[in-house]
């Protein structure tokens, strides 16, 4: 167990203000994926949030905290899309002006989402890092706030539906949670700890975008240097310091993933759930299958951490 940064007490008092804005997701059990999986399986449905994706839950805290604090200069972020649609949707509703940064060829569809919730958009860059350092120097010279996609009310926030899980479905033995810049497997792990569980919390990533998977495998940060996966919300080449630490202390194993395997898993939660889940989102029933034999009739969560995958994407992709 790792020392907390934030109590239980900050959790509760973040998951009713969380709920004061959307609705507890369902956990539920999909008798066809638990066939297909063999185990006594739940999904945390969180392509069922406003936004379609858990990141709401982190905008709506660190928003929250912008306010009360009469913070007015506006937020600014990079994103390639759904932290950018949380920060949108969560700063409208207490007049907070946000700026997002998205890279080029980033997806038309959540470009248009981002715009709809009244995000100011502006492309740069050929991937997310190169669209965060411009936002870094934007934020830096016209004096806005500017939000990295892991931060302490980020975390806090995402650790909600965590909580909600753990409260719902009693004696989990194992969650698996895709990894971006980590802010949802922190969360799991920090709420997972605060609560006294013995869950086991796995990660994973793509193969393709695998800076996570081998870091943790050399027990400190490795550089990464690509992020080539179809799964927009893992394609992530550099890990976060702090959320490593996190990671390293709290997680069981990092499981990655092809992109084969992705699509795989997201035919199966349309076929088997009638939902349609994103990459990342899918990614954790794609680990969960590779892992087989071992997990079988274990009781299993999976994150479904969000709905939003481009129709054009998911017919060249998954179809």
């Amino acid at each position: 167990m790792i020392r907390p940064v934030f109590s239980l007490t900050d959790l509760y008092s973040a998951a009713d203000l969380v709920h004061g804005h959307a609705l507890v997701t369902p956990q539920i059990q999909w008798p066809l994926l638990a066939r297909r999986t063999g185990t006594d399986l739940w999904v945390k449905h969180e392509n069922h949030l406003p936004t379609g994706a858990f990141k709401v839950r982190g905008g709506i805290v660190f928003a929250d905290r912008q306010c009360r604090e009469g913070n007015g200069r506006g937020l600014i972020s990079a994103t390639r899309g759904n932290h950018g649609q949380s920060l949108a949707w969560a700063g409208s509703r207490c007049g907070l002006a946000v700026m997002i940064v998205v890279p080029h060829g980033n997806s038309s569809e959540k470009n248009a989402a981002m715009a709809a919730l009244g995000a100011t958009l502006i492309e740069h860059g050929a991937d997310f890092e190169e669209a965060r350092e411009e936002a870094y120097r934007i934020a830096s010279a016209e004096d806005m706030v500017f939000v990295p996609s892991f931060a302490p009310d980020l975390v806090k926030g995402v650790a909600t539906y965590a909580l909600e899980l753990f409260q719902a479905v009693p004696d989990i033995d194992a969650v698996y949670v895709p990894i971006g810049l980590g802010s949802g497997i922190c969360g799991t792990i920090l709420a997972r700890d605060l609560l006294r569980l013995k869950t086991k919390v796995i990660g994973v990533q793509s193969t393709g975008a695998d800076c996570y998977a081998q870091s943790f495998a050399a027990s400190h940060l490795v550089p990464g240097n690509r992020a080539d996966t179809k799964a927009d919300g893992i394609a992530v080449r550099q890990p976060d310091e702090a959320a490593l630490r996190i990671i390293l202390a709290g997680a069981d194993r990092i499981v990655t993933v092809t992109d084969r395997e992705i699509a795989s898993a997201i035919a199966a939660y349309w076929t088997d759930t009638h939902n349609l889940i994103e990459g990342a989102g899918a990614a954790p029933l794609a680990a969960l299958v590779q892992e087989g034999s071992a997990m079988a009739g274990k009781r299993v969560a999976l994150i479904a951490s969000g709905g939003n995958i481009d129709l054009e994407l998911f017919k060249s992709w998954v179809v």
